[in-house]
């Protein structure tokens, strides 16, 4: 069978966040690229980071001061040559994001030098950003540069299946499987038609980012279920350190806004967390005080809430006049009014949310998984930069190098990659359309509540196994559905939600000590026999 050429392209990147359009626009030198989003191009986990990009920027910072905060915060298990890369190759990177029309925010009385925020766990200034909108300037620069690239081809609401590799090809066709599987393309549904498309490619890039919306309480929006990590997993690729779950320790409480981010950078200016009383408490947690690194203060929030049996803590910036809050975060400036909340005059309310996944499809330092010509970069990928704690800002550093790397890797290896056009189509069996969506809704919520209760901030290994007992339940349910029924992007989300789940679980219960994000009150001391990744894979 000849596949069809409109369904094919040397490098499928799936993701349209800083990772993927980084390397959409490098790839783009060396073949042509299509870049699939299941929803618009401008939304991902990337354009709602607020604080920054981390990196060697001003005259009395240095790259070993940088690798040193990196390792600190990451609790014994950063990779050091990852580490070493991503801040060595940091400044090239940013000069050609600078290049590219990124605007990153100037200082009011230097104009000519760029305004550095300092963030927990840095010992120096050194987060360039675009006022407190930074994500959201790298995409949009990056998503202009890419539609004005002939040889990358961007469509929305374009959601992926699963991973077509090789070794599913061979048993399709009751052949031997290959002993090194290899990915050549995609499952993907075009949601304006209903249709799955069987995409091929010479590289899958996975460039999903996180899974943020696992959790009851999470920063990241609606689209971060984890899906390459989902596929990657049911394609055989090895996944690491999944139960390292950053919870930013300060997500604004409030009805009307339960995603919005208050950035780590307003405790950089001086911010203080207070209780209702007025009390500080991070004096009793640890010397850094508010600018500990975050899982810290995370759990401080959590035990000053349970402590006292409140629902938020306080981020005081009273400091600051209305003017001078405004200049510095104009974004959380305006939102917080929209809300009645003015910060000059009176005390944010805060708590912890699920913000960021450290662990991943573990990749080495270009980016390759443990399945032929399968990369993955930024927040899908555990590249051992981030160890179990992920330092602040180095999360779009790392999309920038790593994206560069993988090209530099799939381009020498282009000429040599046959493409593979004989794959089977999708099939819909006696599938029907849905009958009754509450039941994704219903599932999708109970899945948010666990989490949240059993494998949370502070975690215990019974709470654990209950969780991973009702995941078993849930996938089990979901499989009867995702079956008996068409396929639509919410199921296909709850699908890799309920999978991504089960995944964080046997992580953490595999590690039977307490490091960095995991904190597990069984076993709360840390055990130099787990300073090691937590690596599981599927067999199949």
């Amino acid at each position: 069978m000849v596949h069809d050429p409109d369904l094919t392209s040397d490098f499928l990147v799936l993701g349209t966040g800083v990772a993927g359009l980084s390397f959409a626009l490098k790839a783009a030198r060396h073949g042509t690229v299509t870049v699939m989003t299941k929803d618009v191009p401008h939304e991902s986990n990337s354009r709602y980071a607020q604080g920054g990009i981390a990196a060697v920027w001003g005259e009395n910072d240095d790259v070993d001061s940088h690798i040193q905060d990196t390792f600190v915060a990451g609790a014994g298990l950063c990779r050091p040559d990852a580490v070493a890369q991503t801040v060595r190759d940091g400044p090239d990177r940013v000069r050609e994001l600078i290049a590219l029309g990124v605007e990153f925010t100037r200082r009011a009385s230097h104009p000519d030098e760029y305004d550095l925020h300092r963030e927990g766990g840095h010992a120096h200034r050194r987060i360039l950003h675009a006022e407190d909108l930074t994500g959201a300037e790298l995409v949009r620069a990056l998503h202009e540069a890419a539609v004005a690239e002939p040889n990358i081809r961007i469509l929305s609401h374009h959601a992926a299946v699963d991973l077509i590799t090789r070794g599913r090809l061979a048993r399709r066709r009751q052949e031997i499987p290959p002993e090194d599987d290899e990915v050549v393309g995609a499952y993907v549904l075009d949601q304006s038609t209903g249709v799955v498309q069987a995409w091929a490619a010479k590289f899958v890039v996975l460039a999903t980012g996180g899974a943020g919306r696992l959790y009851r309480f999470t920063t990241n929006p609606r689209i971060a279920t984890g899906d390459g990590i989902a596929m990657a997993w049911r394609a055989g690729a090895r996944v690491a350190n999944m139960e390292f779950v950053q919870f930013h320790p300060t997500a604004l409480y409030h009805p009307d806004l339960r995603t919005f981010l208050i950035s780590e950078a307003l405790r950089g200016e001086g911010g203080k967390l207070v209780l209702p009383s007025g009390e500080r408490f991070m004096p009793r947690y640890d010397a850094r005080e508010e600018l500990a690194p975050r899982d810290i203060v995370a759990r401080a929030i959590d035990s000053e809430l349970k402590r006292n049996g409140i629902e938020c803590v306080y981020l005081d910036m009273t400091h600051l006049s209305d003017d001078a809050f405004a200049s510095h975060f104009p974004n959380i400036h305006r939102t917080l009014a929209s809300v009645g909340i003015h910060p000059a005059s009176q005390p944010i309310p805060v708590v912890p949310a699920a913000h960021y996944l450290c662990g991943g499809v573990q990749t080495d330092l270009h980016g390759a998984t443990s399945l032929g010509h399968l990369m993955a970069i930024g927040e899908t990928a555990c590249t051992g930069l981030h160890g179990a704690n992920r330092l602040a800002s180095n999360s779009l550093l790392e999309a920038t190098v790593f994206a560069d790397k993988a090209v530099a890797h799939c381009a020498g290896r282009l000429a040599d990659t046959t493409l593979e056009t004989d794959l089977p189509t999708w099939e819909t069996g006696r599938a029907q359309d849905p009958d009754d969506r509450v039941v994704i809704h219903q599932t999708w919520q109970e899945i948010r509540q666990y989490m949240w209760n059993y494998v949370g901030i502070v975690r215990t290994h019974n709470r654990m196994k209950r969780a991973r007992r009702r995941t078993a339940l849930v996938q089990e349910e979901i499989e009867h559905y995702y079956w008996d029924y068409k396929l639509t992007l919410d199921l296909i989300e709850l699908r890799n939600l309920a999978t991504v789940a089960d995944l964080v679980i046997q992580c953490a219960l595999k590690r039977r000590e307490s490091r960095g994000l995991h904190y597990n009150r069984d076993f709360p001391d840390t055990d130099p026999r787990f300073q090691r990744d937590t690596v599981i894979q599927r067999f199949r």
